[in-house]
């Protein structure tokens, strides 16, 4: 059995990690979580400093009392926290908080870039990186290859055709699919030689490797950075916009409370950055939260993570390249370029019955689909056109798409030992444990 690398102290870090769960057949096992991706559990310290804080929690900004005064200054110093993380200047870049990536992302575009030209997206980006895009602007999608890299050709040859343009790359930092990670300083120099304004969904980026804002091996630099903190240990909905104060416009999308230095019946007065991109209560406790994760992170050290997350992706891929009957997308040979994401089938399985048989025999979390990124897995999957128009036709189809397997800086080598363990007796057995799962539904919490 390979080692593990990271210390048994990290993964005493993190609430749940040893966990017992009972099995729908009766037996006891510790969970293993490879369901990172979509969130990670709370670090201890997290739900530590939450707590701690809790007694002197108050509203923010304007109030008098001591309570009060604190919140507001926890609050507001928290941006700091958040800027140096990704090594930003308080001077050209603001840090707006709002409930996730996906709001984010919704906010700049519907009133930062919303009258722009053209908005060049990949073809690998969440959903949440694309729609939004698609009711004010024109949208031009970037081609991946066929393991699901970006096509920096094909990204310079649209950007070369809108050279005059008013134009927007918005490209994840890293694929919530494949984990592939888009080569940010090459996007960053072809968009100040275009004469473009690049935004990053960081949500799989951020947690995962160290992130420097200003590409320092780039003429350029990321315009805008969001991502979500329940990604980096940290719950209770707290999402991050890292903007250029130069880019915000006014009115802000959403108003009320907290936006404004002055009302009257027939003027407004708004105040400013980051006040006015924050109308209403803001998430205290949810900063505090982000604020704690990411102190407890950079104690860890990012470089250790990155370190550790490539090693256990090393050894899965080549653990599963060797058990017949596994499909694997994506790049298939190593860990570099990519953050701490592998998806997979077993050929003759459905995704969602690999799933359940992996949850349901051995306790162990992933997640199945197509994760929000729909014509990615399409592609990465090579469903013809004409299939998904009887797909849309008959929506009852059943759905393509594959096992994700994620991790976190707490996951081990032996976790991984019992999962590819199971892989491997799942393919050997398919027939049988397809029958066996086929139809299963709710086995844990069945419905009275």
């Amino acid at each position: 059995m390979k080692r593990d690398y990271i210390p048994q102290f990290y993964r005493s870090l993190v609430m749940g990690a040893d966990t017992k769960i009972q099995l729908p057949k009766g037996r006891f096992v510790t969970a293993i979580n490879f369901d990172n991706a979509a969130t990670t559990p709370p670090l201890k310290s997290v739900l530590k400093e939450v707590n701690d804080f809790a007694p002197w929690y108050s509203s923010i900004h304007r109030g008098t009392g001591y309570k009060s005064q604190f919140s507001s200054h926890i609050y507001e110093s928290s941006r700091n926290l958040i800027l140096e993380f990704v090594n930003g200047d308080s001077s050209l870049y603001t840090v707006i908080y709002v409930k996730n990536t996906t709001e984010g992302i919704n906010k700049i575009a519907y009133s930062v870039f919303n009258d722009y030209d053209v908005i060049l997206c990949s073809s690998m980006e969440h959903h949440s990186n694309d729609l939004p895009w698609r009711k004010n602007n024109r949208i031009e999608y970037v081609e991946v290859d066929e393991v699901g890299r970006l096509k920096l050709d094909d990204l310079e040859g649209k950007l070369k055709r809108y050279k005059a343009n008013k134009k927007l790359v918005a490209v994840s930092g890293a694929s919530n699919v494949t984990g592939v990670i888009n080569p940010l300083n090459i996007i960053g120099d072809l968009c100040y030689t275009y004469n473009s304004k690049l935004l990053v969904d960081g949500a799989q980026l951020v947690p995962h490797e160290t992130v420097d804002i200003n590409l320092p091996s780039s003429k350029g630099r990321i315009d805008f950075l969001v991502f979500s903190g329940h990604k980096m240990y940290a719950p209770f909905g707290t999402g991050i916009i890292i903007g250029r104060r130069d880019l915000f416009k006014e009115p802000p999308l959403i108003t009320g409370g907290g936006a404004v230095d002055l009302v009257t019946h027939h003027y407004i007065k708004w105040t400013g950055l980051p006040g006015v991109e924050e109308a209403g209560t803001p998430n205290l406790m949810g900063v505090v939260a982000l604020s704690s994760a990411i102190k407890t992170l950079k104690s860890i050290s990012m470089k250790e993570i990155v370190n550790h997350e490539k090693a256990l992706t090393d050894y899965t891929l080549q653990r599963l390249s060797i058990i017949e009957g596994v499909e694997l997308y994506g790049p298939k040979s190593d860990s570099s370029n990519r953050v701490a994401i592998i998806p997979f089938n077993i050929q003759g399985l459905p995704h969602e019955v690999t799933a359940k048989i992996l949850s349901y025999e051995g306790g162990i979390a992933v997640r199945s689909g197509c994760f929000c990124a729909h014509p990615y897995v399409q592609r990465l999957l090579e469903i013809p056109t004409a299939e998904m128009e009887r797909r849309i036709q008959y929506p009852h189809m059943p759905h393509p798409g594959m096992v994700r397997i994620s991790f976190g800086f707490y996951n081990t080598h032996r976790e991984v030992d019992q999962l590819t363990e199971m892989i491997h007796k799942i393919a050997e057995n398919k027939g049988y444990y397809y029958n066996l799962y086929k139809d299963a539904e709710d086995l844990y919490f069945p419905s009275h």
